[in-house]
């Protein structure tokens, strides 16, 4: 054994010669390597690269292909998968000065719900003769109203509370557009119904229902407006009546539809997010001819809109010396086991706002709040962001429910279980629309 031992101990430094050779050998190879990658990088491994086309938005086409405009009759002819095509849009210097949400000494969009039956609600539902069927609670049925009756206190400070006549005075030769979907639209009737009891009957008017829908105070000269446009850029959904469809199409790159209507106003109130929960979106660009559609999920194309949108924002808003505002996401409310573990019923016969605070259900979805922040802050100042997401988030009890009028006839299963068609997304007026309009006027 001890003679075994001894021959290979007498081998060891040769073996650790040809070791250490050989490591400097390595070493030397590695170095040089290393330097030729320096002096050539043409001789690194080049990873495949995916090219991204960026496409500018908002073009007035001069060429004599005029893109069809998109209707409820218009369809793809072929869809095939997405090409990763991007919005291609500049920040643009925000003007300076411009009040917004982010300068304020206090967060008046964090606080609670107050019961207070003095001050609230801040007009009636049978006095406003613009309150829509489908907001009006009491009047389909709704006979507990404590929903009308909680007044929203920020924590440190006060909200600025609601003056009519200071509110006018506000608009006195403007025009204030809420631009949207029929949340945006919910909102607007709320602004009407707060302003219209101090004009007279014979000094006011309201056009008929049409994509732009105009209220007017002639003593004023100021009009209250909405423009139906729930996907923002232009789309096939863009009636305000006939938009039941199953294939949404959109043109991602493009908002000139609306923003002919809409660059006219003073004063602007954008909204965008239920129509995007629909399942996939079809995207017609622009330039694309023969119907030929990409499909792209709900959050990646809302994205693609918002930043057609952004574009025209960054570009014009300052230029024509508008106020620009973006209400956050209104949540639903449609699963009870959320706010009550092992319930199975939604917002149907619920009395009382949540009282957890910080509650956060799954009707508001964080991706796109994520993705909606990104745009806005590129944005700057010149957005100011009505943030209702969290405070609404609370009021389960402020829904429609069943007590609203339906355009559908509803079936004997539906009747004989209200929670199959209880409508757990709009908001009853009075009620939690009011306050986001408080807050609008508490940042004029």
């Amino acid at each position: 054994m001890m003679q075994r031992w001894s021959r290979k101990k007498s081998h060891f430094p040769l073996a650790v010669f040809v070791l250490l050779v050989f490591i400097t050998c390595s070493i030397l190879y590695n170095e040089t390597s290393i330097k030729q990658i320096h002096e050539h990088p043409d001789h690194l491994p080049r990873k495949p690269q995916t090219t991204v086309t960026y496409i500018e938005p908002n073009l007035v086409t001069h060429s004599t292909r005029v893109p069809e405009v998109l209707d409820r009759f218009v369809r793809c002819n072929v869809t095939k998968d997405y090409s990763g095509k991007k919005i291609q849009w500049v920040d643009r210097k925000p003007k300076l000065g411009q009040r917004s949400e982010s300068l304020e000494s206090c967060d008046v969009f964090s606080g609670k719900w107050v019961f207070d039956n003095k001050s609230c609600p801040l007009y009636n539902e049978s006095d406003c003769p613009y309150m829509s069927d489908q907001l009006a609670c009491h009047k389909h049925g709704r006979s507990d109203l404590g929903y009308q009756y909680w007044r929203w206190q920020p924590h440190n400070c006060n909200l600025k509370r609601w003056n009519v006549t200071e509110m006018w005075e506000k608009l006195r030769g403007k025009r204030l557009m809420f631009v949207g979907d029929s949340l945006n639209r919910g909102q607007w009737i709320s602004m009407v119904c707060l302003l219209q009891s101090v004009i007279p009957a014979d000094k006011r008017s309201m056009s008929p229902n049409a994509p732009l829908t105009i209220f007017r105070a002639e003593e004023y000269d100021a009009t209250v407006e909405f423009l139906w446009a729930p996907l923002l850029v232009d789309s096939n959904s863009d009636d305000p009546v006939n938009h039941r469809l199953n294939e949404r199409i959109i043109r991602p790159d493009s908002v000139l539809k609306h923003s002919s209507k809409w660059e006219h106003a003073d004063i602007l109130v954008f909204n965008t997010y239920l129509w995007w929960r629909q399942g996939p979106v079809k995207l017609l660009w622009s330039n694309e001819e023969n119907g030929v559609c990409e499909e792209l999920d709900g959050l990646g194309a809302m994205e693609l809109a918002m930043e057609s949108w952004a574009d025209w924002v960054a570009s014009k808003a300052n230029s024509l010396e508008k106020r620009v505002f973006f209400v956050t996401m209104s949540p639903t409310h449609l699963w009870s086991r959320e706010w009550k573990p092992g319930n199975e019923g939604n917002c149907y016969n619920e009395k009382f706002p949540i009282d957890w605070e910080g509650y956060w259900g799954s009707g508001s979805d964080l991706p796109t709040m994520r993705m909606v922040e990104r745009v806005l802050s590129r944005l700057g100042s010149t957005v100011s962001v009505l943030n209702i997401t969290q405070l609404s988030e609370y009021r389960k009890d402020g829904h429609p429910s069943i007590y609203r009028k339906f355009w559908e006839t509803l079936s004997p299963d539906q009747l004989s279980n209200p929670m199959t068609y209880s409508d757990c997304i709009h908001w009853c007026l009075p009620g939690v629309p009011d306050v986001w309009n408080e807050l609008l006027f508490h940042f004029l």
